[in-house]
């Protein structure tokens, strides 16, 4: 076990790591695109434990698997002991034996800290209240795809200092960028992430001022799931902080739009953001599956392709 990789927030990789799982991503689209096949992972299997609901994480892992010669097997709350009581540890250490990869999504971090800690085989984080990590790379690679390595780059997030900004806090500082924060007043991302990254990190409260420079402005909904009760609160402390195009004329004549989605247009964004020529929200979407794919080879096989 204490061989095992996990992949648990960005930080578990190297930076070179990380460029290296968006080059094996990258090359990964090209076969699929080709249909060439790409089996590096026959006979293998990966276990999916889905407490959160989801279409893009389901999807792109479970045709990923398929797509590398494997298979996924969907577990929800009411297909597991884990909805029931058993302790983490113990379903953790009986699912390892039997399958070469679990990728979990749930609410509380600490879940999937425990299980990667009694697991025999690799842990994916695919959303937990604080991190999203599988999302960051499709972001990552959809920012290369367009205009290259983000070194160097500003890049804006408006809105909740959620476990999206988490991670991008986390991107920061493995791909080396600036990163502002635009967010109301109490709605501020983890202050140990801050206090870790100071100087690299700024909070700022004026949109305008915010996006100015960057090359990439990125937003998620005001209110995630589980927050639910305190929609009406978020509407209005966060009204105004809306991306458009109007404020994307503000950020760099290269700047680029992107969303985890689902999108509540009218509210984080306009109607139309989507559809604007600097959005790459499908391409960033649809990057979740081979930046998976990418992932599942490098932590399973122990490097990327055959």
């Amino acid at each position: 076990m204490a061989n095992t990789r996990h992949f648990l927030t960005l930080t578990d990789f190297t930076t070179d790591e990380l460029h290296g799982l968006i080059q094996r991503a990258d090359e990964l689209k090209k076969l699929f695109r080709s249909r060439t096949p790409h089996e590096t992972l026959k006979g293998r299997v990966l276990g999916m434990i889905f407490e959160k609901s989801s279409t893009r994480t389901r999807v792109s892992f479970e045709a990923g698997m398929a797509q590398l010669g494997g298979d996924a097997i969907f577990l929800s709350p009411r297909d597991t002991q884990l909805g029931r009581g058993e302790p983490i540890e113990d379903s953790a250490r009986v699912l390892s034996q039997m399958v070469d990869a679990v990728m979990i999504r749930t609410f509380e971090h600490e879940k999937v800290e425990t299980f990667a800690k009694y697991s025999s085989v690799p842990v994916i984080n695919a959303l937990t209240d604080d991190f999203h990590p599988c999302q960051l790379i499709a972001d990552m690679q959809a920012y290369f795809e367009v205009n290259g390595d983000i070194k160097g780059k500003t890049v804006t997030w408006i809105g909740d200092g959620n476990n999206m900004c988490n991670s991008y806090i986390n991107a920061a500082r493995m791909f080396d960028f600036e990163l502002n924060v635009c967010c109301p007043e109490g709605y501020e991302p983890d202050a140990k992430l801050l206090d870790e990254n100071k100087g690299r990190v700024n909070i700022l409260r004026s949109l305008e001022a915010s996006v100015k420079g960057s090359s990439l402005v990125v937003t998620d909904v005001w209110a995630s799931m589980g927050q639910e009760e305190e929609a009406q609160k978020r509407m209005q402390a966060f009204a105004g902080y809306q991306v458009n195009p109007a404020l994307m004329d503000k950020a760099a004549s290269d700047a680029l739009f992107m969303h985890c989605l689902p999108a509540h247009r009218g509210e984080e964004i306009s109607h139309d953001m989507l559809d604007d020529p600097r959005s790459v929200v499908w391409e960033e979407a649809g990057n979740r599956m081979h930046a998976q794919k990418a992932l599942l080879e490098f932590l399973i096989n122990g490097k990327f392709g055959e």
